[in-house]
């Protein structure tokens, strides 16, 4: 393990979820999180007798969770040879068509400030402050200052695999993880409606739409509904 690993290993271990989310993520929506990132700064380390903590305050818009199948996942664009090969994997062990879920996130930072207090202290003030406000979301997370970012991935680790059974147990009551005998999970048919209407109503590129075709591999199923689009438009 190189120092780099090394640093990562250690900040995940010392992140800590202080005031966790009080609901699991949407499954048929976004959900909005609000969270607190606190860090003590890594120049008290060079001061004597300072007491501060750097609060970074943000929001995390993750979307609606979508059923993935490996064989899809091989075919997204932007991963590396070594992610392909893993989605390769996959296949071999678990089936080209095994469901699964795949969560798509946005971070959108909005300030950091430097408290003139110790990190309890500040826990503590903001515990209170999230109690009198009422919101089940917002959360508190103490991390690292150096890869404060990858604190910030722990917790949206943690957050997934605390609402993962509930998202796949709620989609599979609907009947959304039924794979057809072309081994498209029923969402993704869901998806592929969903698409067509934004396109006909100029709300999405008709290359979105292509490429989500291509990804599961029935443009030609499709192709004849994709180019009356365009014959409509005329």
């Amino acid at each position: 393990m190189d120092i780099d690993d090394e640093r990562i290993k250690y900040v995940v271990e010392h992140t800590e979820i202080i005031r966790p989310p009080k609901q699991s993520l949407a499954t048929f929506g976004t959900t909005n999180i609000g969270y607190y990132l606190l860090t003590v700064p890594a120049y008290t380390e060079l001061v004597k007798d300072v007491a501060e903590t750097a609060v970074r305050e943000g929001r995390i818009i993750v979307g609606r969770p979508r059923i993935v199948t490996p064989y899809y996942l091989s075919r997204l664009e932007g991963f590396s040879p070594e992610a392909k090969r893993y989605f390769e994997l996959l296949i071999k062990t678990q089936g080209r068509d095994a469901p699964g879920l795949f969560y798509s996130f946005r971070n959108e930072p909005k300030e950091l400030s430097i408290v003139s207090d110790n990190l309890p202290a500040v826990i503590d003030k903001l515990n209170a402050k999230l109690d009198k406000g009422g919101d089940p979301l917002t959360s508190i997370i103490k991390g690292q200052d150096e890869l404060w970012d990858v604190s910030l991935l722990k917790f949206i680790y943690e957050i997934t695999r605390s609402s993962l059974q509930d998202n796949l147990t709620q989609m599979e009551t609907r009947g959304l993880l039924d794979i057809d005998t072309k081994g498209i999970p029923a969402d993704a048919k869901a998806r592929i409606e969903e698409l067509f209407g934004r396109v006909a109503r100029g709300e999405l590129e008709p290359r979105e739409l292509k490429d989500e075709l291509d990804r599961w591999g029935v443009f030609e199923e499709y192709q004849d509904r994709f180019f009356n689009i365009f014959r409509q438009r005329r």
